[in-house]
C-alpha cells in the first residue's frame, strides 16, 4: 500500500536528495500560486562550466550552481576521470583537474546514465588525455539529439572516431589543431563542443552560424578567465585563438530563465502572483514580450522579477527559434496558460519535432488543443519554415479537471505538473523524478507557494 507523505515536510526533505526522490504527486488544483522562488544558476551554464574546469591547470570555483540530478551526473562523471569535485555549500563547487585520468568505458556508462553530458568531454579529454568515450545517449524524448553536428566539428580538429557496438571512441594521435567549422544549424551544443575543443587547439578557430544564447556568452566568459582567447561579431561568427594552457576560473553562473519563464507562465496559468529572485530583464527580454501580449503583468526589481495577470488572457501566436528567438524550452509552459485564454492561439514549434507530444495529456485534461504535425503556413510568419517543425493550436478559455498523467520529459513534465494545479479536482502525475533535471527543489518551491498536493511512495 502506498504511504502518503506531506507535501510540507517529507516533500521537501525528499527534494534534497541527490537523484532519488518521489515519482508520483496527488495534485489538487484550483488555487493560484503566489509567493517568491529563488531561481539559481542556469542548468545549461552550470553543467557545461564544470566540464570547462577540465581544461584548467589549476582549481575552478562556481558558484550559484543548483542542485539538480543533470549537475550531480556531471560530478559524477567528473570523478570518474579523477577531477576532485568538493562542495562548499549554498551552490559553490569546488573542482581540481590534476588528478584526471582515463575512465573505463564501464563506469562512463554507468555514472552518464541517461544524460548527453558525456559529449561536451570529448574535447577537454582529448587535449588532457588523448582519447575519450561516448557511451549510447539518452536524454528526454523531445525528438532526436544527432550528435553529427559533434563528431564532424571533432574530426575537422582532426580526431578519429570509431564507433563501437557500446558507444564512440575518440582518439587524437597527432593533437588537435584549430578549424573552419560552420554548423548546419546554430545549435547549442555543438557550438559548446567546439569553444571546449577549440581553445586549446593549435591555431584558430572560425565557427560560423553559432548559437548565441546568453548561456553560450556566459561560458565564453569562463573560459576568458581561463585564458582563453575568443572573439565574437554579430553574425554568429565566433573566433577562438588557441593557446598552449589554462588556468581555473572563479565564476557566478547566470541564473536560468527556463526556470524563470516556467514559474511566470505558473502564475499565469494559475492566477497567482509569483516573485522570481534572481531574474534579470535583458536576458528574458522576448519571454517578456509575449507575456505581457498574452495579458501578463510584470514588475522589473534590482533582485527579481514578479509575475501575474493584468486581465483576462488574450490568445497569441507564437514562433520558437535560437535566440534572440523564443526559446523552445517557454513554449510548453506557456501553453498551459494558452488553454486559459480567449481566442485561438497558435504555437509553432520549429526547434524540436515531437516536443508538442505533452500537450495529450492537456487534451485528456479538458484542453481544446489539435497539433499538427507538418506545422502551418502563415502570412504572418517569421521563422523560416523547418522540415521538423510542428503547430499547436490552443482554442480557450478550456476549464481544466484532474486526470491520471505521466511525466514525458522535462519542461513538458513541468507543464503538467502545473496544468494539475490549474485544473478543478485530484490530478495523479507519474514520474516526477524527471523533472528534477532542471528544477531545484522543485517540491520545496511548489509548497510555498501554497500548492495543494501529497507525495505518494
Amino acid at each position: 500500500m502506498n504511504t502518503l507523505l506531506s507535501a510540507s515536510v517529507s516533500a521537501a526533505a525528499l527534494d534534497r536528495t541527490t537523484d532519488v526522490g518521489p515519482e508520483v504527486l496527488a495534485i489538487r488544483g484550483g488555487r493560484p500560486l503566489t509567493g517568491r522562488v529563488d531561481v539559481k544558476g542556469a542548468k545549461n551554464l552550470a553543467t557545461k562550466a564544470m566540464v570547462a574546469a577540465l581544461l584548467g591547470e589549476t582549481e575552478s570555483v562556481l558558484r550559484d550552481v543548483p542542485d539538480i540530478s543533470d549537475v550531480h551526473v556531471v560530478r559524477s562523471l567528473l570523478e570518474v576521470h579523477g577531477v576532485g569535485v568538493d562542495d562548499d555549500g549554498d551552490g559553490v563547487l569546488r573542482l581540481d583537474p590534476r588528478g584526471a585520468v582515463s575512465a573505463h568505458m564501464e563506469e562512463i556508462d554507468t555514472h552518464a546514465g541517461a544524460s548527453r553530458i558525456p559529449i561536451l568531454f570529448c574535447g577537454p579529454l582529448l587535449h588532457l588525455l588523448g582519447q575519450a568515450f561516448i557511451p549510447d545517449l539518452g536524454g528526454c524524448r523531445i525528438g532526436d539529439r544527432p550528435i553529427n553536428f559533434h563528431l564532424d566539428a571533432l574530426r575537422k580538429f582532426g580526431a578519429v572516431v570509431e564507433k563501437l557496438p557500446s558507444g564512440i571512441r575518440l582518439s587524437a594521435p597527432g593533437g588537435l589543431r584549430g578549424a573552419d567549422i560552420e554548423l548546419p544549424y546554430p545549435s547549442v551544443g555543438a557550438t559548446e563542443q567546439v569553444l571546449l575543443t577549440a581553445v586549446r587547439a593549435r591555431g584558430t578557430t572560425e565557427l560560423r552560424n553559432a548559437a548565441i544564447e546568453p548561456e553560450i556568452m556566459d561560458l565564453i566568459a569562463v573560459l576568458q578567465k581561463m585564458g582563453a582567447i575568443i572573439s565574437y561579431e554579430p553574425n554568429r561568427v565566433i573566433f577562438i585563438e588557441g593557446v598552449d594552457s589554462l588556468s581555473g576560473y572563479d565564476h557566478r553562473c547566470i541564473f536560468d530563465r527556463n526556470e524563470a519563464a516556467s514559474w511566470a507562465s505558473a502564475a499565469l496559468a494559475t492566477d497567482g502572483d509569483i516573485f522570481v529572485a534572481g531574474a534579470k530583464q535583458q536576458e528574458m527580454l522576448t519571454f517578456l514580450n509575449v507575456f505581457r501580449k498574452v495579458g501578463g503583468s510584470f514588475d522589473i526589481a534590482e533582485d527579481g522579477i514578479r509575475f501575474r495577470r493584468g486581465g483576462a488572457l488574450k490568445p497569441v501566436t507564437v514562433e520558437t527559434d535560437v535566440h534572440p528567438g523564443f526559446m523552445t524550452d517557454w513554449q510548453q509552459p506557456l501553453i498551459v496558460a494558452l488553454t486559459q485564454a480567449q481566442g485561438t492561439s497558435v504555437v509553432h514549434e520549429t526547434v524540436y519535432e515531437n516536443r508538442l507530444g505533452f500537450t495529450d495529456a492537456l487534451v485528456q485534461m479538458g484542453a481544446d488543443i489539435v497539433v499538427h504535425p507538418h506545422g502551418l503556413d502563415g502570412p504572418y510568419r517569421r521563422v523560416g519554415r523547418r522540415e521538423l517543425e510542428q503547430a499547436a493550436v490552443v482554442t480557450g478559455p478550456t476549464p481544466l479537471h484532474g486526470a491520471d498523467i505521466v511525466v514525458p520529459d522535462l519542461r513538458g513534465g513541468y507543464s503538467h505538473v502545473i496544468a494539475a494545479l490549474t485544473a478543478d479536482g485530484e490530478s495523479i502525475v507519474r514520474n516526477i523524478g524527471i523533472i528534477r533535471r532542471g528544477y531545484a527543489q522543485f517540491l520545496d518551491k511548489l509548497t510555498a507557494l501554497g500548492a495543494d498536493f501529497d507525495v505518494i511512495g
